[in-house]
């Protein structure tokens, strides 16, 4: 008897110090994610022509040196395997944490239009499960994808629930986008572990279009800025941008639409950069042939946080975004979500005279939301994910919480001259405009900040004519 409560009282303290760990900063989520010789952070992605190509990255510990992906197109049976087309990949070794790994990357080419293919990777041996992917139609076919702004902090226990939920909201995407945030800490390798684990296998069968926001820069010991250092390795993205902005500007061609992604950041940190990068955004936004123009960056061209502007990054985009008829742009950065248009109040919003702007945030790090005068549809204190629809003639909206429920919809609707008529479909939306502060901002705003709040939140109910 005593040696057997000697066992329990032994498994009741392991239990106790497991339980108290985090409260000591040890919290669950710091976990390592190592690597090994199995294939890992499985990501498709876009080197060239989404009609008929794709590409695919993955992560090995350094004992892979030589890695190969195999693909054929789906077919129900299991006898396949044999005739799998064998694709080698381009390695690099990346030292992260002070510990070498191996990136791949296998591009797949002379793929058939909007086919559905299987694929798997590994070195021969070591092999991943398989996967299913389907090509784009060579056609102006409907296009469907997923949008998220910042996911940065306790990604692994909160942002999961984002991009799952959105998976089992719009399981045929396309693609995802990332408004830039992805994690808090560029170059720290357990946060793009929970990242890729959040993701799982839906990042192996739908690709994602990522660009980068301020939380993906560091700088080095020279105070120079550069991108992740995981950012390269572990994207394949179409190298098409501007000099020096390789992977992190770059544009894309996908059934009648252009998708164009800017480096907000690296232009915020040098007007150089900027102004190179203006200059790449009128060459690819003129004249391009595609029926829709959508634009993503990081940094908002209008702030939803009370405070924040972005006023160089504004000056000189916005005006190139009128000029060449950009439909929408996908923000993210201020952790709240705003939905509109840049026009004066009392003029009709029907007929925008530039793009809807949408400032959203997918993660759990919450700001206080401005209220200004753009915002037609907001949100505080809201983890969201969206989905987005375009085929000739509109552009469908919807953006929901990450419980599933719709909180934001609306149309744009594009006539035969390539104008714009904005639907509002926020009548038929069974939530109020979730507007309140996050508990802790109300614990710590002074008594000047928290009047100052409040009458701007009456100000814009009296605006939008609420009680």
């Amino acid at each position: 008897m005593q040696v057997f409560s000697r066992y329990r009282f032994s498994i009741w303290l392991i239990s106790a110090i497991l339980f108290l760990l985090p409260s000591f900063g040890f919290a669950q989520e710091n976990k390592s994610y190592p690597a090994s010789r199995f294939p890992d952070r499985i990501i498709l992605g876009w080197k060239g022509d989404p009609v008929h190509s794709q590409a695919v990255n993955w992560r090995t510990d350094s004992t892979i040196a030589k890695a190969v992906a195999a693909i054929h197109e789906a077919d129900p049976s299991p006898d396949f395997q044999a005739n799998a087309k064998i694709v080698n990949a381009l390695s690099q070794s990346v030292i992260l944490d002070g510990k070498s790994v191996q990136y791949h990357e296998a591009n797949f080419t002379d793929l058939k239009p909007a086919t559905q293919y299987m694929y798997r990777v590994g070195d021969g041996t070591s092999w991943s499960e398989w996967f299913h992917f389907t090509t784009a139609s060579d056609k102006r076919e409907p296009v469907s994808f997923l949008y998220f702004g910042d996911a940065q902090n306790d990604i692994r226990s909160l942002w999961s629930r984002a991009i799952r939920g959105a998976y089992s909201t719009l399981p045929k995407a396309d693609f995802m986008i990332h408004a830039g945030d992805l994690i808090n800490s560029s170059n720290v390798d357990y946060q793009w572990g929970e990242w890729f684990e959040a993701g799982g296998w839906v990042n192996g069968m739908v690709p994602s279009l990522p660009t980068p926001g301020n939380h993906e820069y560091y700088r080095d010991s020279e105070k120079k800025p550069h991108v992740s250092m995981h950012w390269r390795p572990q994207f394949a993205l179409p190298e098409n941008g501007p000099e020096g902005l390789t992977e992190t500007a770059y544009f894309i061609d996908y059934q009648g639409v252009r998708f164009i992604a800017m480096d907000s950041q690296a232009a915020l940190l040098d007007a150089t950069i900027m102004e190179k990068q203006a200059a790449w955004f009128e060459k690819v936004a003129k004249n391009h042939g595609m029926r829709w123009t959508v634009v993503i960056h990081h940094h908002p061209i209008y702030s939803t946080k009370n405070g924040r502007d972005n006023e160089e990054w504004r000056a000189r985009m916005e005006p190139l975004y009128k000029k060449y008829n950009v439909d929408i742009v996908l923000q993210g950065h201020d952790h709240t979500y705003g939905r509109g248009i840049n026009m004066p109040l009392g003029v009709s919003r029907k007929k925008p005279d530039g793009p809807i702007y949408v400032v959203s945030v997918s993660g759990p790090k919450m700001y206080d939301i401005g209220l200004q005068n753009w915002m037609d549809r907001a949100a505080s204190n809201t983890q969201l994910y969206q989905v987005i629809t375009i085929d000739e003639t509109t552009l469908g909206f919807k953006a929901y919480t990450v419980n599933g429920d719709l909180y934001d919809a609306f149309d744009l609707q594009k006539d035969k001259k390539g104008e714009n008529t904005l639907v509002e479909r926020t009548n038929s939306l069974q939530m109020q405009e979730r507007l309140e502060l996050p508990e802790r901002l109300q614990k710590s705003f002074k008594a000047e900040e928290l009047k100052e709040y409040n009458q701007r939140f009456q100000e814009y109910k009296a605006r939008k004519g609420k009680k």
